[in-house]
């Protein structure tokens, strides 16, 4: 057995979860060229997701936000209360300064932006294998501003304001949904959406719903950066 194929054994285990297969092929590439790093597996979907990592046992899953089937943050919370040993990495076009804290909170180790360049990327990788925290240092800079600043956000972004029960239904209402589809998605009644809509206008000094739509559509539209 060559040198080569023993330390491939010895790699650790990757599993891709992300919708675009141009992405999934991308990191396929840029993981399997490493020595310590292997695939082991990928879905497309979040529905698929929990059944086929139980077969492939990765050390590491590098998951994507607004994926098909289960909310974002219920897949990861969902993962780490069933396979308690593994190490998630969200790899998201979406803006950190809205997602990076929801996703640490809900069980993942790090994000990383996918514009980031091939090396940021394998160092995020095998931070989070080694048990840390992985986020930008424009993240760190932030967190610790907050920090000094006794816990409150000075950004000027409003979302982040949100819940994460209202995000998800924000992000709902951008995809097209109406109230009676987001109530029964999320198992909630329609007046429990419509106040939680309230909440969302009242944050976002929006005056209606027809504004909370265009502006939730054209959050989406705009790979959720604005």
């Amino acid at each position: 057995m060559s040198e080569t194929i023993l330390r491939k054994e010895k790699a650790a285990r990757i599993f891709i979860v992300n919708d675009y297969p141009i992405v999934r092929f991308g990191l396929t590439q840029l993981l399997n060229k490493e020595d310590d790093l292997t695939v082991c597996g990928e879905v497309d979907s979040a529905t698929e997701t929990i059944e086929v990592i139980e077969k492939s046992k990765p050390d590491l899953a590098i998951v994507a936000l607004f994926l098909r089937g289960i909310d974002d943050m219920e897949l990861i919370k969902s993962l780490k209360q069933r396979f308690s040993k593994l190490h998630i990495l969200v790899f998201s076009v979406h803006d950190e300064t809205i997602f990076a804290e929801r996703v640490i909170r809900a069980g993942a180790k790090g994000y990383i932006m996918k514009r980031a360049p091939a090396t940021e990327i394998l160092k995020a990788v095998r931070r989070v294998l080694n048990g840390e925290i992985y986020v930008s240092d424009g993240m760190v800079s932030k967190i610790l501003n907050q920090l000094a600043n006794g816990g409150t956000s000075n950004s000027s972004s409003s979302l982040e304001h949100l819940s994460d029960r209202e995000l998800q239904i924000f992000k709902l209402i951008g995809k097209g949904h109406d109230l009676r589809k987001i109530a029964k998605a999320l198992y909630l009644s329609v007046k429990t959406v419509e106040t939680h809509c309230a909440h969302i206008k009242e944050k976002l000094s929006l005056k209606s719903a027809n504004e909370l739509m265009h502006f939730a559509i054209k959050w989406i539209d705009s790979g959720g950066e604005f």
